[in-house]
């Protein structure tokens, strides 16, 4: 069956979606780069307790 066949048939109307599905979804709701972590932002890695500690000997 090509939709060339019947171009006035909707195949989509006769496709049946299951909502309920157990499956994880294709797309996740949200990406890594939209994290704050993707960002650069928060974990435990930070830097900041090492850039305090290593200041200049000028800034006293």
């Amino acid at each position: 069956m090509d939709i060339l066949d019947e171009p006035e048939r909707d195949a989509d109307a006769e496709r049946t979606v299951d909502f309920d599905a157990d499956e994880p979804p294709l797309l996740p709701e949200q990406t890594r780069d939209d994290t704050e972590r993707g960002w650069g932002f928060g974990g435990d890695d930070s830097n900041d307790d090492r850039l305090l500690e290593d200041r200049p000997p000028h800034w006293g």
